[in-house]
């Protein structure tokens, strides 16, 4: 029972009656009001950095080659709001209803782990390789674009390190489990409902995990969905290098700069922990790194910008007529 009750707290949340109490209300105005603003939107990048919100249009979308595509994409207004992706859908709404509905865009929505065989909008895409045709919006905010407000100081907090997840159907989570389930510098454990769960434990809030020195990040389906929240935090993010990544732009995180680096096998995992109880100044330089880069993806007019502007490279490079 007192579990259960864990998962309804509010503290340290997205509020998500107001998420959707938006979401619904824009659907009741026609898109032509907003393409009419879609100039003097795009006009607003004389107030920014033109060469950083460049860079990271240019990271989301990297499409170089114009490429038409094929004639099963729809157009955007046959994007529909359904009881399946119902967030994707309105965080995609958010920015394409801006754009003529008759431009065309594949979505492809979920924790995608693989690349589309032609341009489609993603949530998440494999960090290596040739992922081209993966181009990343920010989707699933509600979800993963979590930030906290941390009171408590790194040399405060437990020297250990917590971890909560599920793991079933997830090999990688369940090996971290088998190693460390006992050890006395980990708090961890699976969260699955179900029966007969080899390494269960009690659900821990977003503020009980804040006890903690050190927050295991374990890619999950794709990324880490904890990742951005702890790194807004006072612990240290610990986790191997990452495989996928999201509009967090995960790719670009420096290992012992944003974050602890362990090897894949999590092997180090003690060896890592010591060292950054021992040297407090290196842990609380991380943190602070961390704090700088997430601050990047709090201004709300940037962020919307950035979007409009993968979203028109999309089209123009998929030889559509954006404007």
């Amino acid at each position: 029972m007192f579990s259960n009750l864990k998962r309804l707290s509010f503290r340290h949340k997205n509020n998500k009656a107001w998420y959707y109490t938006v979401n619904y209300s824009r659907q009741y105005f026609p898109s032509s009001i907003f393409q009419s603003r879609l100039k003097e939107k795009l006009a607003s990048s004389k107030n920014f950095d033109a060469a950083y919100i460049e860079n990271r249009v240019n990271y989301y979308n990297r499409l170089h080659e114009t490429t038409a595509l094929s004639g099963k994409v729809q157009s955007l207004s046959d994007l529909k709001l359904g009881k399946k992706f119902k967030v994707y859908f309105f965080d995609s709404f958010e920015y394409i209803r801006y754009f003529n509905q008759n431009l065309r865009a594949l979505f492809v929505f979920g924790d995608v782990i693989h690349v589309p065989e032609e341009p489609g909008i993603v949530k998440s895409r494999p960090i290596h390789g040739d992922n081209t045709n993966s181009v990343v919006l920010k989707l699933e905010k509600l979800r993963h674009f979590l930030f906290v407000k941390d009171k408590k100081s790194y040399q405060s907090k437990k020297n250990m390190i917590i971890s909560r997840g599920k793991a079933a159907n997830k090999p990688h989570r369940l090996k971290f489990l088998e190693m460390y389930y006992n050890h006395p510098m980990c708090d961890i454990g699976q969260v699955d409902r179900g029966d007969n769960l080899q390494f269960s434990a009690q659900r821990m809030t977003l503020g009980e995990h804040l006890n903690f020195k050190f927050i295991m990040c374990l890619e999950g389906n794709d990324v880490a969905s904890n990742l951005k929240w702890v790194m807004s935090s006072n612990s240290v993010a610990v986790m191997p290098l990452p495989t996928y990544e999201t509009w967090f732009m995960e790719g670009t995180l420096i290992p012992n700069y944003h974050y602890v680096l362990i090897k894949d096998d999590y092997s180090d995992l003690e060896e890592r922990l010591n060292y950054y109880i021992n040297h407090t100044d290196e842990a609380q330089k991380i943190i602070d790194n961390a704090h700088e880069y997430v601050k990047q993806f709090k201004n709300k007019k940037q962020e919307d910008l950035i979007s409009l502007l993968v979203l028109k490279k999309y089209f123009e490079k998929t030889g559509q007529k954006a404007l």
